[in-house]
């Protein structure tokens, strides 16, 4: 099992846009319908401070399977896998754990760091608690260029997570 240390969000040193935009990251929640760890890979998103508190924000459309499980628990947790590992973000990414064990099928290994999940694969885990939800609409979009990115009208919900707790591994 690999060991993670406790940092504060303000220690954080990687640059945001690279950690979401380009290493991607894993939405993770426990599923207690089926008793398994789930998880999304996620590319859009961000972390900064807002309400005085450091958050990560992140953009999730309706029908995938994870956005149950985030509307219906108050933590889950980001995970930032070790480089090597884009192959079990792009099963994460386009499996859905509504059909399948993804997470097996990944090969990743799930670990319990304080009531949420990640996984041993990552460099970070960071507990995030729900803070906010609000659902994106067609008409407070100011770009109408931004709409070719809903052909089907799925309009993310944006999920505002306090960071709680960072975890890193040594």
């Amino acid at each position: 099992m690999p060991v993670f240390n406790e940092i504060k969000p303000t220690e954080l040193s990687e640059n945001v846009f690279s950690e979401i935009g380009n290493r991607w990251m894993l939405l993770t929640a426990y599923d207690p319908a089926n008793g398994r760890v789930n998880a999304m890979t996620a590319s859009w998103g961000g972390m900064g401070v807002l309400w005085n508190r450091p958050v990560l924000f992140a953009f999730v459309r309706p029908q995938r399977y994870t956005y149950g499980l985030l509307n219906h628990s108050d933590v889950c947790s980001a995970c930032f896998l070790e480089d090597g590992h884009r192959p079990a973000l792009q099963i994460c990414g386009t499996k859905s754990g509504r059909d399948t064990d993804k997470i097996a099928e990944s090969g990743l290994t799930p670990v319990e760091l304080d009531g949420v999940w990640g996984f041993a694969e990552a460099i970070r885990v960071m507990k995030l608690k729900k803070l906010f939800v609000a659902d994106m609409e067609k008409d407070h979009f100011i770009d109408p260029t931004l709409l070719k990115n809903y052909s089907a009208e799925d309009y993310h919900r944006v999920f505002v997570y306090e960071i709680e707790t960072v975890y890193e591994k040594e």
